[in-house]
């Protein structure tokens, strides 16, 4: 029997239950949407970091007012809970564990509300070689799953794998090129 969203609605009826109408939200007082407003934010920071564009956005979709928002972003960039600096520079290295390249990051960033020049220095704390180690650790690891796949399947497949992560075509050529090459010559 299936469960959740896709089984008769189940899970949206639970989140329209949570949401609340339109009419309350404007019934409250400023310290009411302070205080939504700032347990929105704590509960949301709690799962992890998040950007203050991210935070603003879950504030405005519960009805807390733009001016209050601003107001209890700005004690969170007080008391050090939300810096977009640091939560750039955390998600690029966070990110780099999984082998993405560093347009992939810039996009994941910007659609974060990250600042462009704060991705910008999130991103220049990087090697300049990261691009090429993170293809080649990802080709190198896709590649043990294809042993006894064709050569053109294998090149069409890692080529695939490379570009979903967001590495531009000419350095995954290369990099499959290589893993490629490698795997033939250790065979011989």
């Amino acid at each position: 029997m299936a469960t959740g969203p896709a089984a008769g609605g189940r899970g949206r009826r639970r989140q329209r239950a949570r949401e609340e109408p339109a009419d309350l939200a404007e019934d409250r007082s400023p310290a009411d949407h302070e205080a939504v407003g700032r347990e929105i934010g704590l509960r949301l920071l709690e799962a992890r970091a998040r950007s203050r564009a991210e935070l603003a956005k879950a504030m405005a979709r519960k009805g807390v007012p733009d001016e209050i928002t601003a107001g209890v972003l700005d004690r969170f960039e007080e008391v050090g809970l939300v810096d977009d600096a640091q939560f750039a520079s955390l998600w690029v290295e966070g990110q780099q564990r999984r082998m993405k390249s560093a347009r992939a990051l810039k996009q994941e960033l910007r659609l974060k509300g990250v600042d462009a020049e704060v991705i910008g220095e999130a991103l220049a704390d990087t090697d300049d070689d990261a691009d090429y180690e993170a293809a080649l650790a990802l080709a190198q690891k896709k590649m043990r799953t294809l042993g006894n796949v064709e050569p053109q399947v294998r090149y069409r497949r890692l080529a695939g794998a490379l570009a979903r992560r967001g590495f531009s075509p000419g350095l995954s050529h290369r990099v499959v090129s290589e893993v490629t090459d490698a795997e033939v010559l250790s065979r011989d």
